[in-house]
């Protein structure tokens, strides 16, 4: 059995270097020449055109056209699902050291064009040059360490001897699957998913956010040159009404992985518990869904850094994280001084712009409905609590909305309750410790959530009590690392699949024991 030694996490990119500057700007150049595009479905190994299409645009700049691509139709679902089952009995046979060096082959050549693919995401999402970078970065942490958990799943399991019989645990696929992945991680989310099933020898049909598709496109392209083959992944683009239920009630599905928001996570659910005629199997759904995460404040904190991770977890990527901080919960006792501490920083630590400049770290929402959206939960906001900072749009170039502060919210509140994901913070008071941890899991959600105190026994009462998949002591409750954070949530966030984890290939594959006797 091959080894690919110990795991390590991929370091960031230092922009203040100025070589690596001047290399993410060469970047941007070369993929704004590429811009304005056709691309084609793939099914099989082989493109396919159709009449219909649509375009992805820059959030930055209203109108530039990212790329072009076409509107599928249930007829290419069916297509897609037959290519992939009949490359399933081939893939699903390839030796898991063989699968290993694919998906190794790809992290080799997301290492070599890093820097391109996250200005792909600078340009179609509306990433900052760090956040884009760190993207690439967990991307390829996701294919070196699910390669390495494949290998010891495909190695000998430790079961209980018995003298008479020969007994073994093999860890065997799952069938053809769907790969239903986000906008706002749209190469690590997409990638994850899709190796994660790979490399556990299941087949795909990739269907990427329709704000996105570009990114996926790259991600197929090195598919491609890796030689993976025909079938193994195919790449099926159009609205999740005309091909999205498609595929999840199609009865040759094996199972989804998904992430995105809560309502389309129920829905995929529901459909996918339905069985069809000439279905064989229960269906397996692999959700993450939203959040309504929380950072509490004690009295007994530095609320400088408290303040500091507030608005790095609210506002990086303009808040657009799932696990993003939409609720400050602050004792009273402090809370006047942490609002203070937290409008300065904000002013001081967020620079707004066009995040092709390497200086902005906040740039525009995905596009317009995410704006009027947004826009619409400020405009609750005002009648709900206090408007500190923010609370309007932005530069009319793009689809920006200023990093918005609202105090003194009711914890049942519509701000305090709903995922808004955008910019917005709501900043709730609690009368104590106790409390404040009572108010944070006041919520349908359970993704991350943090706490800052130096009472060693208040931390321990959040061990205990907070109830988030991801829970973090006096640091920022985004940027979970793979590996190191395995990440999933609880309640309506999702099925807690611990992506980044030991345990998340489990959900790619199926167990089967086998018992020989010995004669």
């Amino acid at each position: 059995m091959m080894n690919l030694g110990e795991f390590k996490n991929q370091p960031l990119t230092d922009f203040s270097d100025l070589e690596n500057r001047q290399a993410m700007s060469n970047a941007i150049a070369k993929v704004r020449s590429q811009l304005g595009r056709e691309y084609n479905i793939i099914i099989g190994g082989k493109p396919v055109r159709c009449e219909s299409q649509f375009q992805s645009l820059n959030p930055s700049r209203k109108g530039e056209v990212v790329g072009i691509f076409p509107k599928g139709t249930r007829e290419f679902v069916e297509r897609a699902i037959s290519a992939a089952g009949e490359a399933f009995q081939h893939w699903s046979r390839v030796p898991v050291p063989k699968r290993v060096e694919y998906v190794m082959r790809v992290s080799q050549i997301m290492k070599e064009r890093r820097l391109e693919l996250a200005a792909w995401m600078v340009v179609e999402v509306g990433k900052s040059w760090v956040e884009a970078d760190a993207d690439v970065a967990e991307t390829i942490d996701f294919c070196e360490f699910y390669s390495g958990e494949m290998l010891r799943l495909a190695g000998p399991q430790p079961l209980v001897k018995l003298e008479s019989e020969d007994n073994a645990l093999e860890y065997i696929p799952l069938g053809v699957g769907v790969i239903i992945p986000p906008w706002n991680f749209p190469l690590a989310i997409l990638s994850g998913m899709t190796f994660a099933a790979l490399v556990s020898g299941n087949t795909v049909i990739v269907k990427p956010s329709s704000d996105s598709p570009t990114i996926a496109a790259q991600l197929m392209q090195i598919v491609e040159e890796v030689g993976f083959p025909p079938g193994v992944v195919n790449f099926l683009t159009g609205s999740g009404e005309e091909i999205g239920d498609a595929l999840v009630e199609h009865p040759r599905t094996r199972f989804i992985a998904f992430t995105g928001s809560k309502q389309v996570g129920l829905r995929i659910n529901e459909l996918a518990a339905k069985h069809q005629p000439g279905q064989m199997w229960i269906k397996r759904v692999i959700a993450e869904m939203g959040g309504k995460d929380a950072i509490v404040v004690d009295d007994e904190s530095n609320l400088d850094e408290a303040a500091a991770a507030v608005v790095v977890s609210a506002f990086g990527y303009q808040g657009q994280k799932c696990s993003a901080c939409s609720r400050a919960i602050v004792v009273d006792s402090v809370c006047d001084e942490f609002l203070q501490k937290l409008q300065q920083k904000t002013r001081t630590m967020i620079q707004e712009g066009d995040v092709e400049r390497p200086e902005v770290n906040f740039g525009a929402v995905v596009n317009q409905k995410a704006q009027d959206s947004i826009l619409r939960y400020i405009e609750i906001g005002r009648k709900e609590g206090q408007l500190l900072m923010g609370g309007k749009a932005g530069s009319s170039e793009g689809y920006f909305v200023r990093p918005t502060v609202i105090s003194d919210v009711d914890p049942k509140a519509s701000i305090a309750q709903e995922e808004v994901f955008g910019p917005v913070l709501a900043v709730i008071r609690a009368r104590d410790y106790d409390e404040a941890i009572g108010i944070a899991n006041q919520t349908e959600y359970g993704l991350t959530g943090s706490v800052y105190t130096q009472n060693k026994s208040k931390i321990e009462k959040a061990k205990r009590e907070f109830h988030v998949g991801n829970l973090y002591i006096n640091r920022k409750c985004t940027g979970a690392l793979v590996g190191v954070h395995p990440f999933g949530g609880f309640n309506m966030s999702g099925t807690d699949s611990k992506a980044g984890g030991r345990d998340y290939l489990l959900l790619f594959t199926q167990a089967k024991s086998i018992s020989e006797k010995v004669s």
